[in-house]
């Protein structure tokens, strides 16, 4: 078979993603390579095999979910020394994690379970409960990014189970929402190929989205998006259009893109662009404020990476007025040696990016120059 047969049955079946933390990086990572803006620095705050999708408890846990793995773990700091447990394992594909009174939610698939009392019981966290398990068993796109939104519900997506396709429109590429004891399930958005990161303005509460395009249209085509979502019921145009105004080859000509909501960005095509967070601490300078960090993945078939870095997205009365680049360097000459996944504002201002091919946690602080 050739490379690029076996590159294609690999995307099928979901496993680009599924590189080992190991083949990364051998001794210490090179954190004098990351170029950061004036003032900042950073720093290797863990080390948690393929770290996904973070959360912060109540007294300051830091919980990691994983791929690959199949594990959750905690990490805590007590004295300025940090302990990393493994809370739960044996999942599948447990990405997502959230954190509401008191409780660790956790994605895997098709399931989503809830840890109660999570940080009085980081030793023995026991069986957790079953909050829900209507979602979809498909693997490709399963893994779950969630979070819970200003208005008290459970937010998880449901991603395309193919590269394109035309899946039925109540059960795939859409954003659900839920009651924390899994009732009241409803779909909140649609057209959405696959979301891997989401937050909410901290002023107008509206929900706001990264996307990932599609393959195969080529090295620049189509864009990865950053989308709002103000209301229920919008369209984002998956399958049928890719950015503001591309039609997909395939399906493109059963709907008009006009008719579907654009993103507020477009980001370069296939830099997978995954989790993104408002800014709301008050570390950095006040310029940062209400402003949106998005860890960009990194291309997996593209013939020149791009992406393997953290962007800054600025706004202006919530319209995007400027995208730059916050944190490079873990991208060199074709090479990369780190792929950040999410980002994380903690109670102290400071940012926590997840790299789930170095298997580590960065922190990046600031200080006036």
């Amino acid at each position: 078979m050739s490379p690029m047969k076996i590159l294609i049955r690999f995307a099928a079946i979901g496993l680009l993603n599924f590189v080992s933390p190991a083949s990364a990086q051998s001794g210490p990572l090179p954190l004098e390579k990351i170029k950061l803006p004036a003032g900042f620095s950073i720093e290797l705050w863990a080390e948690v095999p393929n770290a996904r999708e973070l959360a912060v408890g109540k007294n300051g846990t830091v919980f990691a979910g994983s791929m690959s793995e199949g594990k959750v773990y905690a990490i805590t700091e007590t004295d300025g020394k940090r302990q990393v447990r493994t809370i739960a394992e044996g999942l599948t594909l447990p990405i997502g994690v959230a954190f509401k009174d008191g409780a660790l939610y956790v994605s895997a698939v098709n399931r989503i379970l809830r840890f109660d009392d999570i940080e009085g019981k980081l030793d023995q966290p026991g069986k957790p409960v079953v909050v829900s398990d209507i979602y979809p068993a498909e693997k490709h796109h399963g893994g779950k990014f969630i979070a819970f939104g200003p208005d008290g519900l459970l937010y998880a997506p449901v991603g395309a189970p193919c590269n394109i396709c035309e899946p039925p429109p109540e059960t795939f590429a859409l954003i659900s929402r839920m009651k924390p004891d899994g009732t009241g399930h409803e779909v909140y958005a649609q057209g959405v190929r696959n979301t891997v990161g989401f937050d909410w303005h901290p002023e107008t509460k509206e929900l706001w989205f990264t996307d990932n395009g599609r393959d195969w249209m080529g090295d620049n085509l189509p864009p990865d998006e950053l989308n709002r979502a103000p209301r229920k019921g919008m369209h984002f145009g998956y399958p049928y259009c890719h950015g503001s105004d591309i039609p997909d080859p395939k399906f493109g000509a059963k709907r008009d893109c006009s008719k579907t909501t654009p993103p507020e960005a477009k980001f370069e095509p296939h830099v997978a662009a995954l989790g993104m967070r408002f800014y709301t601490g008050k570390m950095f300078p006040k310029e940062y404020q209400n402003n949106i960090f998005v860890a960009e993945h990194g291309s997996w078939n593209r013939r020149n990476k791009i992406g393997y870095r953290v962007k800054l997205v600025r706004l202006k009365n919530s319209k995007v007025v400027k995208q730059e680049v916050f944190a490079e360097g873990w991208l060199e000459n074709e090479n990369a040696w780190g792929r950040p996944v999410d980002v994380l504002v903690m109670p102290d201002g400071a940012l926590l990016v997840s790299d789930d091919f170095a298997g580590a946690i960065y922190r990046i602080s600031y200080k006036k120059p």
